[in-house]
């Protein structure tokens, strides 16, 4: 099957002998999304059932660190203790497991593979404007449109219960983020390839209907002139201040380990390969050949000052990731960059193998696919910053170039379920730029019966979840992994 059929595209039907045939139309697209009722009801989707055999989760996530930073493993587990949310965020492989025995159409789009809802926020596009987008594609790779929205709708579940919200409400918010995702996709499916193309969420536009959603730290982003004025310049170098000290009378990027570990302290205290500072140089001047050529030119404005190893999120902890400080015309014009591992995808056990070697460069291409607008940055490139220079893949991009995170532990059962309404449209746009969107909105239909499905198997799943959560904790308490929490 080739890279376009995979990501649910139509390419031209060729015959042996004959010209190419042009592609099925509308409505033959249509008739193949109707026809998939008839193979997977919609209703089916809320079953959810551990299937005979089920892996345990531990042994799953154990597989996971073996190849992960050993001292950082340990701040991984902490994490994800922290509650069934957290768990759920770093649970991405024990799921997509159990995606893989749930119905699916064989309509696939490319997935982001995490689409919890956490992974989700706003950032700043190439203009300088403020976009509300998915934001992590660590495990993006092609496959069943069903099971992104899955899991999306699972964490809004296992969400609502730890903000003790009640099941009713539950249902409800669950219920309409899958309605949402439904209509949007019914919407773009009647929409030109063009015009689902440019489709995005600007904040400017979206204030009326999701302020509510934003809480005090970001309603300053909500509200226009103070946004302006935070997306500015003046955020870049706040962020300088934050991270970096002087050290005569050069920046320097602060020492918080484990979590922040610049990389003359690592190299001097033997903890990772020696001469880091010259891989991690080298492996920048050929990441940029992975840019265009008016960035490769803007990036070679900038000079190395310091790196530094940084531990960020619940899942991807224990990977290897690193931020670069870049300096331009001045201390006044700083760059972060962020150089992050990438492996392979949780999902190609059972989506299959990703058509790209680099996972790097796996992880950049879905990102540009789903994102209405990717950070000028973004790239890819593999070194031998691994145990005994082993090679890995890394993709780069900007380190908080504006972007912000909504908190969703305190949000109150309308706000969750509004911004669960928002989570859900994104996700349908990102699934329509590269899937049959036709085909798909067509098997989902005008009625709710998939949305209520979608409600049912949230519920079912996030009790999944707990048990799972309780396995962790079992095996902290036995000594089996080691945790270490409130880092």
């Amino acid at each position: 099957m080739s890279a376009t059929e995979r990501a649910g595209g139509r390419p031209a039907q060729r015959s042996r002998t004959g010209p190419a045939q042009p592609p099925p139309g509308p409505a033959e697209r249509a008739a193949l999304g109707k026809a998939a009722r008839a193979r997977v009801p919609r209703r089916r989707h809320a079953v959810f059932e551990p299937a005979a055999g089920r892996p345990d989760p531990v042994s799953q996530l154990e597989q996971q660190s073996a190849a992960r930073v050993p001292e950082l493993v340990k701040i991984r587990y902490g994490r994800m203790l922290a509650s069934p949310l957290a768990y759920f965020r770093g649970a991405a492989l024990p799921m997509a497991a159990d995606l893989a025995g749930t119905p699916a159409t064989g309509l696939t789009v490319q997935l982001s593979g995490d689409a919890h809802l956490s992974n989700f926020g706003v950032f700043a596009s190439p203009e300088r404007r403020l976009v509300f987008d998915i934001n992590d594609f660590d495990e993006t790779l092609p496959g069943p449109w069903e099971w992104d929205i899955k899991r999306l709708a699972a964490s809004l579940e296992v969400a609502a219960r730890g903000n003790g919200i009640s099941g009713r409400h539950r249902r409800q918010i669950v219920v309409a983020a899958a309605a949402r995702y439904r209509q949007a996709m019914r919407h773009f499916a009647r929409r030109g390839n063009l015009g689902v193309w440019y489709a995005h969420a600007e904040l400017d536009e979206l204030q009326a209907e999701y302020q509510a959603i934003l809480d005090p730290a970001q309603r300053k982003l909500a509200a226009g002139g103070r946004a302006r004025s935070r997306a500015g310049s003046r955020y870049n170098l706040q962020e300088f201040s934050k991270l970096t000290h002087e050290v005569a009378g050069r920046p320097r990027i602060n020492s918080d380990p484990p979590l922040l570990v610049p990389i003359a302290e690592l190299e001097r205290d033997q903890r990772d390969a020696a001469g880091l500072g010259a891989q991690l140089s080298g492996f920048l001047a050929r990441y940029k050949r992975t840019l265009e050529a008016d960035r490769r030119f803007l990036l070679g404005q900038f000079e190395v000052a310091d790196m530094a190893r940084r531990v960020s999120g619940v899942g991807s902890v224990g990977m290897r990731c690193w931020i670069v400080l870049l300096l331009g015309r001045d201390e006044e014009d700083p760059l972060f960059l962020q150089v992050k591992e990438a492996g392979q995808s949780v999902l190609s056990a059972f989506a299959g193998a990703s058509e790209y070697a680099n996972g790097g460069q796996r992880v950049v291409s879905g990102q540009r696919l789903m994102q209405a607008s990717s950070d000028i940055f973004l790239g890819w490139q593999r070194t031998g910053m691994g145990p005994a220079g082993q090679a890995r893949d890394f993709y780069v991009r900007q380190f908080r170039d504006w972007k912000l995170s909504i908190e969703v532990q305190s949000m109150t059962p309308r706000s969750l379920r509004v911004y669960g309404e928002l989570c859900g449209w994104t996700l349908a746009r990102a699934h329509a730029r590269s899937g049959d969107r036709i085909a798909i909105g067509a098997y989902l239909g005008g009625g709710d019966v998939f949305d209520q499905a979608i409600g049912e198997f949230a519920a079912a799943y996030a009790d999944q979840n707990e048990r799972d959560y309780q396995a962790l904790q079992a095996a902290v308490a036995a000594g089996r992994v080691i945790a270490e929490t409130g880092i």
